[in-house]
């Protein structure tokens, strides 16, 4: 498995927190998926040009526990990291020739119409503002938005706290869709939202008491709960719905289709990646395959 970093991708912070997420899970590695031998596509097609290059770049985080983390040996692990495995299987890629972007919220479009990436598969929200740039194959899965604070703070209830309270601060991470959605229950967005480019920046801020509250999706947050040795607790219930979609060169639709075809045929391997991943975090529930939007 390879790693490479463009200039567009922001360093990771290596946090004590996400250090402590990569001791690994009781549930051992997602079984891998089997690779196709040899698959034939339409010619000029994206998936033969993936197949015949014999290599895909794939677009995910590395600070999100049970989605996109890597290792302290320099592994990537999590729920998005085995949904690319599945695709590229399809297209005769093995997981040793996957080639691994960092794509922090802010640069995932970016990365994409850049050609840097041939997918994102990154904690993606698909919505209309993302999809006039690229398209969206998926969803994949559905999570919701919460808030997660430390466990003694009882004045946070959920997000109407924040306008309640003008003094309490709130962190999230540039470009993602949890900035804007927060920003309705502000009183003061401007002095009240604090943004970095990773969740994992967030964790540390509210550890070390700079913030009052992280909010992003509730899968996301569980992760850090789980790894947070008690010191963090998830507050009120999901006050949003956050499809998760994989991100492609807009307009291509036959792509699009191929992606959503073939996590349809692989619900069994789809599965068997919660269970070893994103699963084995208390709190958390085996999904189903959503249906598939219409590919545009």
């Amino acid at each position: 498995m390879s790693f490479r970093r463009g200039a567009l991708a922001a360093t990771l912070t290596t946090t004590a927190l996400v250090l402590s997420a990569c001791g690994g899970d009781d549930g051992g590695d997602a079984p891998e998926p089997d690779v196709a031998e040899a698959p034939e596509f339409e010619a000029g097609t994206t998936m033969a040009e993936i197949a015949e290059r014999g290599s895909i770049t794939v677009g995910t985080k590395y600070d999100q526990p049970g989605f996109g983390l890597e290792t302290l040996d320099g592994e990537l692990e999590g729920f998005d990291v085995e949904v690319a495995k599945i695709i590229a299987a399809e297209l005769g890629i093995a997981p040793e020739d996957i080639q691994w972007e960092q794509t922090p919220s802010a640069v995932r479009e970016e990365v994409i119409e850049g050609g840097e990436v041939d997918m994102v598969v990154a904690t993606y929200t698909i919505n209309d503002e993302r999809a006039e740039r690229i398209t969206f194959a998926g969803p994949y899965y559905e999570a919701g938005q919460q808030i997660m604070v430390a466990a003694d703070n009882d004045e946070i209830t959920g997000p109407e706290s924040f306008t309640e309270n003008p003094e309490l601060k709130v962190c999230s991470v540039t470009g993602s869709t949890p900035a804007d959605q927060i920003e309705q229950y502000l009183a003061n967005p401007s002095s009240q939202l604090v943004l970095f480019d990773e969740y994992s920046q967030c964790a540390d801020s509210l550890s070390n008491g700079q913030v009052d509250a992280v909010t992003t999706d509730n899968v996301i947050l569980l992760g850090f709960v789980s790894e947070s040795d008690g010191e963090f607790k998830l507050v009120g219930e999901q006050f949003t719905e956050e499809p998760y979609g994989i991100g492609i060169e807009k307009g291509d639709v036959a792509f699009c289709e191929f992606i959503n075809e073939t996590l349809a045929d692989n619900e069994e391997a789809y599965v068997a990646a919660w269970e070893a991943t994103a699963g084995q975090i208390e709190g958390t529930q085996t999904p189903e395959l959503p249906e598939p939007a219409e590919c545009v």
